[in-house]
């Protein structure tokens, strides 16, 4: 792993909460590509999954699913329930950071794909006892919505087109068409 990404992976702990933003940010935006020092990090993103400080959570869940495009081995399709898990945690900022970036799984190969297509139309239909379900219902369309963009897969926009439909309410299925405009 080359020296700056790794003096940014420790500048998470720092306790200057602008510097912990900073490398955060850089991270995410190394990770936005190809990465080949992904399995370096990956087993302590893994249990940071689980970690008792909601930030650490929230941010490993997000360098895991940006580096499943970095993962030759697959090693997602075994690690994706424990990634799962933390979008629905209990703090809701946290879940929702975490599902708002479980898309770019399913940039990582068409088994990835249909494995995040699959948790995110079961969750569509699950979550309406959840708190702030409209919220949900709205991430996990913009999350079809940039599948569809990165991979121009027809029958992802379907699948959306198909969701918004079995929303009773008109004024949310309204605002969930307009994702897709």
């Amino acid at each position: 792993m080359e020296n700056h990404i790794q003096t940014q992976f420790e500048n998470l702990q720092s306790k200057d909460k602008q510097v912990q933003y900073d490398a955060y940010q850089e991270i995410l935006e190394a990770t936005k590509e190809e990465v080949d020092w992904a399995y370096e990090v990956w087993n302590e993103l893994k249990e940071d999954l689980t970690h008792p400080d909601n930030h650490q959570r929230s941010r490993a869940a997000q360098f895991l699913a940006n580096l499943a495009k970095s993962d030759p081995e697959k090693r997602m399709l075994d690690d994706f329930p424990a990634l799962w898990t933390v979008t629905k945690d209990e703090k809701f900022v946290t879940a929702r950071h975490s599902l708002q970036s479980i898309w770019r799984v399913g940039l990582a190969g068409s088994e990835q794909k249909e494995m995040v297509i699959h948790h995110l139309v079961h969750r569509f239909h699950s979550c309406l006892d959840e708190k702030n379900y409209t919220l949900i219902h709205s991430d996990i369309l913009q999350n079809l919505k940039h599948l569809y963009e990165e991979l121009g897969d027809e029958e992802i926009k379907q699948t959306a087109m198909t969701l918004i439909e079995t929303v009773e309410d008109e004024k949310y299925k309204k605002k969930y068409r307009k994702i897709w405009k």
